[in-house]
């Protein structure tokens, strides 16, 4: 019985829903003067993120080029279009996994767990909203990837060694982490690793220490890859697919 009137209570309580279409406290909390500062904030680290990628892209192309000059009658397999096409999966496959684990699974810290808080309902729905914005550009950023990867199977002049595959995943994930990290933990301050922890900055460096790591990782696999090289002209020409 108990549970039965617990259960018909619910029905009564129509003044604390957290979708955005039917609760207006909600809707002024995420549709304020904040709205377009905080989706500014959201695009700042992909927007660094998006510059190191063709940075990294420029470089690895100028050094690919260098490299073919020196062995003229030797064609070299292009390294840049497999690693450029993981770097961008490492990015959105790592933003997959900060929000996944540390926002939902762990409940550590929310997009703007330490500007609104996350002690209410509103406060925790807000946040929930900011997550999904987050997680959209991730989305975006992996559908990038899968088009770039996509891409590379249509292209016979690509070197396609499992170093740069795995290298570049591991070299993406912790660019994203250690950009992220910064911006969003040390400079903006919009959460910390773990919000309630007695040691934020702690953790927030040692979650940088963690993310150098990856990237290092993950740039000496790619680095390391076989120079796939043949005594032939290769048509780099993209071939066809029905």
């Amino acid at each position: 019985m108990k549970k039965f009137c617990l259960l018909g209570s619910l029905f009564y309580v129509t003044d604390v829903a957290a979708c955005i279409n039917c609760n207006r406290p909600l809707q002024q909390a995420i549709y304020d003067s904040t709205f377009y500062p905080n989706l500014v904030v959201m695009l700042s680290a992909f927007i660094v993120l998006a510059l190191l990628v063709w940075l990294f892209s420029w470089l690895s192309t100028r050094k690919y080029h260098r490299y073919s000059l020196h062995s003229p009658s030797y064609k070299t397999l292009n390294p840049v279009p497999l690693s450029m096409a993981s770097v961008v999966l490492g990015i959105g496959m790592g933003g997959f996994i900060d929000g996944i684990w540390f926002h939902q699974i762990f409940q550590w810290h929310e997009m703007l767990s330490n500007k609104v808080t996350i002690d209410t309902l509103l406060g925790k729905s807000v946040n929930m909203f900011w997550d999904g914005v987050f997680h959209f550009f991730c989305w975006m950023v992996v559908l990038i990837g899968i088009i770039l990867m996509w891409k590379v199977l249509s292209r016979r002049d690509v070197n396609r060694s499992g170093y740069l595959l795995w290298g570049g995943l591991l070299l993406g994930w912790g660019l994203f982490n250690f950009v992220e990290g910064i911006i969003d933990h040390h400079l903006l301050k919009l959460h910390f690793v773990r919000q309630r922890s007695p040691e934020p900055d702690f953790e927030n460096f040692l979650f940088l220490g963690a993310s150098g790591i990856l990237a290092l990782i993950g740039w000496f696999l790619v680095s390391r890859r076989p120079n796939y090289r043949v005594p032939f002209p290769i048509d780099d020409t993209s071939t066809s697919i029905h």
